[in-house]
């Protein structure tokens, strides 16, 4: 068997603070530190659903934890306005659609929060959003970027991110089809989840490839219930492309890596949407030496010199250590930051003006 030998390139993006607009029960809520600073008064509910199990169970936990730092972060600065606190709600969705759509009416008409923030996937934001449409709350979503979602008309829907999903790995490939000649790749696969989000990435890079002259040879769909990947990766190594281009969440992004070192096939490179964004989950699922190789799009970098970036990851470092800050915390932060600001310039959280702050 091949030594697979796969380096993953972070293609940044965008950092904390950058935001396009497009307009299960509680535990407990933040678990991040809320009222430990010096906030005070009745506090501001700030409620979403998030996939803490299921399918989508890392980013889930990830965007969690973005919340947390954002909530605990508020409070030891003087509160969201007129000095009151930040309490998050969140309520675990177990990844499923009719969950979140019980959990979001539930915090909006049981739980009486004042604000909502967004969940993890474009498959849950779809019916999420829709709750918050109809109630007529703003709804910011810190990951999501199905093309579909912002076709609805809805008014106050946001994306805290600079690029829906077609557009996701434009950076990637453009950089592949820029290549010298000799270096570039003649053939591309194409197998991909079955999601909202993973179909428009795959496809918005296959239209880039092959526009480059990179030949398409295959290019399948599976669903998360029933994904074959030992079949999909003996299908690849039978049509030997270049390049495979995976749309794919955490779980199946893993199982992909570990079915193609099975099959003993090494493409020359392999971009994968979602999953190398957990880094240090990824790393530890696959093997440090398996992540050579890797490409992926990502939207944060605890690097980045963006303003307010270094007291997030400080931060964040300080509430859950690791060397690594996931991409979806980050993202979750950017969210509740974009909601931040819109409650201050307006200065009010009452819900008939809340179209306002959109």
């Amino acid at each position: 068997m091949h030594k697979l030998r796969w380096l993953v390139l972070a293609l940044i993006a965008i950092v904390v603070l950058a935001a396009a607009g497009c307009g299960g029960d509680d535990d407990g809520g933040g678990g991040g530190g809320s009222g430990s600073g010096e906030a005070g008064g009745e506090p501001i509910k700030v409620g979403a659903s998030l996939p803490l199990t299921g399918e989508f169970s890392e980013p889930g936990k990830a965007a969690r934890q973005g919340y947390e730092v954002w909530e605990a972060m508020v409070n030891e600065s003087g509160g969201l306005i007129d000095g009151r606190p930040v309490q998050m709600v969140i309520k675990d969705d177990q990844s499923n659609q009719n969950t979140i759509v019980a959990d979001y009416n539930a915090l909006i008409s049981r739980d009486r929060v004042d604000l909502l923030l967004g969940t993890f996937s474009s498959l849950l934001n779809l019916p999420a959003s829709a709750v918050a449409e109809r109630n007529r709350m703003l709804y910011v979503e810190p990951a999501g970027g199905a093309p579909e979602l912002f076709d609805r008309g809805f008014k106050y829907l946001f994306f805290a991110q600079q690029a829906t999903a077609d557009k996701q790995g434009e950076v990637w490939a453009n950089y592949v089809t820029e290549l010298p000649e000799a270096e570039r790749p003649k053939s591309a696969a194409y197998p991909t989840l079955d999601d909202p989000f993973a179909q428009p990435t795959s496809e918005g890079i296959e239209e880039i490839l092959s526009a480059a002259g990179i030949r398409t040879v295959y290019r399948e769909t599976y669903t998360i219930d029933n994904p074959n990947l030992d079949g999909i990766a003996n299908a690849l190594k039978s049509r030997n492309p270049d390049i495979v281009v995976h749309g794919a969440t955490f779980e199946d992004g893993v199982g992909m890596v570990r079915a193609l070192r099975k099959a003993d096939f090494t493409p020359k490179m392999l971009y994968q949407t979602t999953a190398p964004s957990l880094g240090d989950q990824y790393r530890e699922a696959i093997g440090e030496q398996t992540t050579e190789g890797i490409f992926y799009g990502v939207s944060h970098s605890k690097e980045a010199t963006t303003t307010g970036n270094e007291e997030f990851v400080a931060k964040y470092r300080e509430m859950f250590g690791g060397d690594e800050v996931p991409e979806d915390a980050a993202d979750a932060y950017a969210a509740a930051q974009v909601l931040e600001a819109a409650v201050k310039e307006v200065g009010t959280i009452e819900r008939n003006r809340q179209l306002e702050l959109a």
